[in-house]
């Protein structure tokens, strides 16, 4: 199992009430998948970094700024294969088409001897609470219920 990670689970109340900002992994193995596929901005803390600074890193690498506002913790899920994520909530608004991913590079397809370099995050998008259940990680499912909890909606 790999080192812990650490994400932001960013929330805007707005005339449909809460929504949540999930991101959408890319690549290939990802491009097809949809439902149970998003999650929270996040990766994975160096040896020695705060879970705060690692959630804070990876959502502005993720998405191409950084989150403004106070962190709250929602504290630790697990994911399918044992996965540590520690989440934080925060307030803010991020407009998706100003997305701005990192990248990464693999070889594809397969044995073509071909690298390639896709975004680490194709697409980011602001889901109700009852989608966004749908939608994100099975995994990462409880943060919803927490955030509900934090906020008191």
């Amino acid at each position: 199992m790999g080192l812990a990670s650490a994400g932001i689970l960013m929330y805007r109340r707005g005339n449909n009430g809460l929504a949540v900002l999930l991101v959408h992994p890319g690549g290939p193995f990802w491009a097809r998948r949809d439902t149970g596929a998003w999650s929270i901005p996040k990766g994975e803390a160096n040896l020695g970094e705060q879970l705060r600074d690692v959630a804070v890193r990876e959502f502005a690498e993720e998405l191409g700024a950084p989150p403004q506002g106070l962190l709250q913790p929602l504290g630790e899920v697990r994911q399918a294969g044992g996965k540590r994520v520690t989440a934080f909530a925060v307030e803010g608004d991020f407009d998706t088409a100003a997305l701005r991913s990192n990248t990464f590079e693999m070889e594809w397809p397969p044995r073509s001897g071909r690298i390639r370099t896709f975004p680490e995050v194709d697409r980011a998008e602001w889901f109700t609470l009852p989608l966004a259940a749908e939608k994100i990680l099975a995994g990462q499912r409880p943060l919803l219920d927490r955030l509900q909890q934090l906020i008191g909606e």
